[in-house]
């Protein structure tokens, strides 16, 4: 969707560049290119259909002030009215409650909610100094509970134990009891799901809720369902009361699509996206810096936050003296930074939060994890002295490497040799040869063609 939106934007903005002002007949133009990219990414018709009525009526005859072209206008427009059409704001969780807070997990089978549940403890216990329960009340999928319990033990929370067989309401309860007497301060349940909506597995999340009365009944839904997303979303929706909505698979390549359906057809605001499989991979999720991602704006403002959770702040005053004086720097450090951008979420991560051009530019040093840990494999596989000199590495130590890494003496080579590029990199970023950087940046990261 990304992808999409932004292309045909580009051409439309390109088509009416030079206008005084957005008229009827380039704005319908325009229109219909964000109408075909949205339907190619499974955005429901009725929403298709509101947003670009919506987008009409605040484009036409809107005047192009300041250094403004009629197309970044109209962009400004389209923006708008997607953060409005996913929220507005970020909503934050309701824990102003008497504890424990009981958050309840809603979705289908498969759908990321078991993973998700961890997921949210960690953010709870790391950002919110919380100490949460987890719960499964899913009595029906032999390995959920001991998925659950891996997990729980994973980000560091409490588990309470059930088992095959027993009454999930029961399970519920008690799992509340104990944690009023244990003093945890919010309380995780992941529900039953199902691989399609039957009437027994509403029955039965309709009975959890009225027990346990949470402070948040969350919807979590895979952004990889398109259309289906919609109408699992509208019969959850009619069945339980909502509080908001978590995004699971975000980073796929429908992305948006579910969320501008979703958010639409339930009224409830999307709470917080997943993205990717590790146990890190949620985010709270903002309209505004969502709007700017799907317009290739990117969204420099989480990516910001990331490094700021992520990046070790004495690590990172350490490397900045040796990026200053233009020596020191080794193996040893660059691994130090492979370590920090995994950390991250990875170099796929980092470039997907990036304007799209910034992004297009960083295409070729994109790696996988395999990658990643190969390059990290060659450097363990190096003494200390090795790595603080690599000029000492001949024939005989660089076998001994790749043996030691399971890789050809040539993933040696090439990695000293890439490596000797970014240090010449690093003392023309010393002398303010930054066009001269940028060119040899094109090489991509040492190991990483």
């Amino acid at each position: 969707m990304l992808e999409n939106i932004t292309q045909r934007l580009s051409r439309v903005i390109k088509s009416i560049r030079g206008e005084a002002r957005l008229s009827e007949t380039n704005v319908a133009e325009a229109l219909r290119e964000v109408r075909v990219a949205l339907l190619e990414a499974d955005v429901a018709l009725p929403v298709v259909r509101d947003f670009v009525a919506a987008v009409r009526e605040k484009a036409l005859g809107q005047e192009v002030v300041g250094s403004l072209t009629p197309g970044q206008a109209l962009v400004g427009v389209v923006h708008r009215e997607l953060t409005r059409l996913m929220g507005g704001e970020n909503a934050a969780l309701n824990l102003a409650v008497v504890p424990p807070a009981v958050i309840l997990m809603a979705g289908l089978q498969g759908s990321g909610k078991t993973t998700t549940t961890a997921k949210l403890a960690r953010l709870l216990i790391e950002q919110f100094r919380k100490k949460p329960l987890l719960v499964s009340c899913d009595v029906y999928r032999p390995a959920a509970i001991e998925q659950l319990k891996t997990l729980a033990a994973q980000v560091g929370a409490d588990f309470f134990a059930s088992a095959p067989g027993e009454n999930p309401r029961s399970i519920a309860l008690a799992a509340l009891d104990y944690a009023r007497k244990h003093y945890n301060d919010v309380l995780l349940v992941d529900t039953a799901g199902r691989l399609a909506i039957d009437e027994a597995m509403m029955r039965e999340i309709a009975e959890l809720h009225a027990a346990l009365d949470p402070a948040e009944t969350l919807f979590i839904v895979d952004s990889m369902q398109g259309q289906d997303a919609v109408n699992v979303a509208k019969a959850f929706n009619d069945a339980l009361p909502l509080t908001g909505v978590v995004l699971t698979k975000l980073d796929g390549d429908a992305r948006g699509g579910a969320a501008l359906s979703v958010r639409s057809i339930t009224g409830k605001p999307i709470k917080f996206a997943g993205v990717g499989e590790k146990i890190a991979g949620l985010e709270a999720f903002h309209p505004e810096r969502m709007a700017s991602r799907i317009l290739g704006m990117g969204d420099v403002l989480s990516l910001v936050e990331e490094a700021h959770k992520s990046i070790d702040q004495d690590e990172a005053k350490k490397l900045a003296e040796k990026f200053k004086k233009g020596k020191g720097f080794d193996l040893e450090d660059f691994k130090q930074q492979i370590v920090q951008m995994r950390r991250m979420g990875g170099m796929s991560a980092l470039i997907d939060k990036l304007p799209a051009q910034l992004a297009q530019a960083a295409q070729g040093a994109q790696a996988d994890e395999r990658q990643f840990r190969r390059v990290e494999g060659i450097i363990n596989s190096m003494t200390r002295a090795e790595r603080a000199r690599p000029e000492i590495l001949k024939a005989s130590r660089k076998r001994r490497i790749a043996a030691g890494a399971g890789v050809q003496v040539q993933e040696v080579n090439r990695l000293l040799n890439q490596f000797e590029q970014m240090q010449k990199m690093m003392k023309q970023l010393q002398k303010g040869g930054l066009q001269k950087m940028m060119r040899s940046m094109r090489g991509g990261l040492p190991g990483m063609r």
